[in-house]
Formats: structure tokens, C-alpha cells, sequence
């Protein structure tokens, strides 16, 4: 049996259809379904059961699984909203939960890759490597991220199963939709063009021009494929980068999306006062680490995944099926 926590979320619904074209169904679904717009991302995916992830860590608490034959946990389940200021909340959700699913993956010599992400960076100013130097957290969020993944470091030499990190940068795709404000830009400028012929972005802010605000922006197949690499290398552990090492401004994705429609206006929009000391002006990966390991799936052309997504926004609603 395989589980993908966050399983009807943006990724982890997203691994889950990677799996099926392996021809996995025996999938273990966990997640909370209280924003019950999920439900879409996972009724044309294949899956062997479905557990409510607070009724699945009291399984694994209990011992439920103990006897249970599983070959990989994919960890996706998260609270991503970067403007959550709960720290309790985000901790437990964050911390203490992967904590939890790491501990009993390592004692059954489960392979076991859980969600990190780019913020752990901060400003990026030290840059974007993987090393205690270049890291630091802007919010809660990050904190909650970069403190579990130091707590995994400290099990890296004596695991004797797999324990990965994938950082995330920016990820955009299909099976967003429920991600709301936390959406990826693409989703937010397809529907800004659908309802008012324009696309916004932030104006001038922090050295950086009008929309030159850059990142590196990271389709979700090539999230899934970096996910399946490591899953078919158990030998390789540690903490790694998920980007694809190339930033583009967010002008970039702009024309794309205008591009796809064939008309439009650009316009940039005053910079958020509530954002300001916590948004990353810039990211890119340093995906050295990650090729070294032997990674050589490659990244789609940015230009090219911003407009198959966009065909898939105008074809589905931008799920994988519109059933």
C-alpha cells in the first residue's frame, strides 16, 4: 500500500494521479475534507480507501498499521497559507504531525518524503542552497517547515530507511482550485482575465520594477516526477530543492497567460501594506544538489506548462476531469 497524506490537495492529488499512470491503486488517501470543493480533485483518480487525517494519526498513535504492508508514505498534508499567524495551530499541523509520521515510518523502515518548501529561504538573500546558512523564516509558516526539516536532519546518518525533503518553490498546475488566495499566479490571472478582460499584478516594491517581482515557478508533473525519482532511489536521503533552477518574472507568466487569450490588459496594482517584510522578491533554486543525487527528468518549458494549464482552466475548470 502506498499513502499520500493531502491526497485531494493541489499535490498530493496530483502524486496520486502520477501513481495511477504507474499503474498504483492501491493508494491510501488521507485529508481533511471540511473544504469539501476537494472532493473533485480525487473522484477521477484511483484510490484504494480514504481515512480523515485526524482519524489517521490516531490510527498510527494507536498502532493501527503496525502490521499494515506500506512502501511509501508521500507527507502532503500541510496548512500552506503563508498568512495563517497561529503558531499553535501551525505547529501541531506542521510540526508535530509530520514529526509523528517520520518517527513510525523510520520504525518500520518505511521510505518516507514529506512537503518542505522555499520559504524556508526567507529574503533569499544568503541564497538558495541547502545549508543552515542560507535559511531563515519570515513567518510561521516557514518556521513551522524549517524546523521540522532541521529535526530530520538530525536522523539523516542513522535512518536505516529513506527519509527525503523536497523544498517546493512555486508551484502551479492543475487541482488548485481550492487553494483560494493561495492559489498559484496562473489560476489567479486566468479567472482576473475571465472576469474583467485584464490581469493585475504588484507594482514597484523592494528594488524590483512593476511585476519584475521573480520566481521560480515549477509545474506540478515535474513536482510529481521529482517525487517518483526519489521514491524509485531509496538509497538517497536528505533535504532537497524542488525547483527548477531558472527564475522568471511574474511579467512572464502575464504575457503567457494574455497570450493564451489572445487579448488583455496588464495592470499592476499598489503593493499590499500587509505584505511588506514578508514576501520573497525573489527565489530560485540552486538545483545542484538535486542533479547530483541523479535527478535527470528535466522541467517543462515554463512558457509551454502556463499555457497547457491554461487549456486545462478552459477546458475543466482546471481539473484533470470534469465529471
Amino acid at each position: 500500500m502506498i499513502i499520500v497524506t493531502g491526497g485531494a490537495g493541489f499535490i498530493g492529488s496530483n502524486i496520486v494521479k502520477g501513481l495511477n499512470e504507474r499503474g498504483r491503486d492501491d493508494i491510501l488517501i488521507v485529508d481533511n475534507l471540511t473544504n469539501m470543493v476537494k472532493f473533485k480533485n480525487i473522484q477521477g483518480l484511483k484510490a484504494l480507501d480514504y481515512m480523515d487525517k485526524n482519524d489517521f494519526l490516531e490510527a498510527i498513535k494507536a498502532g493501527k498499521f503496525n502490521n499494515t504492508k506500506i512502501d511509501v508514505i508521500f507527507h502532503e498534508g500541510a496548512c500552506s497559507d503563508t498568512m495563517e499567524y497561529n503558531g499553535k495551530y501551525m505547529m501541531q499541523n506542521n510540526f508535530e504531525y509530520t514529526k509523528t509520521l517520520m518517527e513510525f515510518a523510520l520504525a518500520h523502515k518505511i521510505q518516507f518524503l514529506w512537503a518542505s518548501s522555499a520559504s524556508t529561504y526567507g529574503s533569499g538573500l544568503q541564497g538558495f542552497t541547502e545549508k543552515p546558512q542560507c535559511e531563515e523564516a519570515l513567518n510561521v509558516y516557514a518556521f513551522s517547515k524549517l524546523f521540522f526539516d532541521n529535526y530530520a536532519r538530525r536522523y539523516l546518518d542513522k535512518a536505516e530507511s529513506q527519509i527525503v525533503g523536497l523544498r517546493y518553490f512555486n508551484v502551479y498546475g492543475p487541482q488548485e482550485n481550492h487553494k483560494g488566495k493561495m492559489a498559484s499566479m496562473v489560476y489567479q490571472m486566468f479567472n482576473q482575465w475571465q472576469s474583467e478582460g485584464q490581469v493585475k499584478l504588484f507594482g514597484a516594491y523592494d528594488g524590483y520594477g512593476p511585476g519584475e517581482q521573480t520566481r521560480d515557478f515549477i509545474y506540478v508533473k515535474d513536482v510529481v516526477k521529482v517525487n517518483l525519482f526519489f521514491w524509485d532511489h531509496p538509497e538517497i536521503k536528505g533535504v532537497y530543492n524542488c525547483g527548477t533552477g531558472i527564475a522568471h518574472q511574474f511579467n512572464d507568466m502575464a504575457r503567457a497567460v494574455l497570450k493564451f487569450f489572445g487579448s488583455g490588459d496588464l495592470v499592476y496594482v499598489p503593493f499590499p501594506e500587509g505584505l511588506k517584510g514578508k514576501y520573497q522578491s525573489f527565489t530560485q533554486a540552486d538545483a545542484a544538489k538535486l542533479l547530483a543525487a541523479g535527478y535527470d527528468g528535466g522541467f517543462t518549458d515554463f512558457e509551454t506548462a502556463v499555457l497547457e494549464y491554461c487549456q486545462v482552466l478552459a477546458k475543466t475548470g482546471g481539473y484533470y476531469t470534469n465529471k
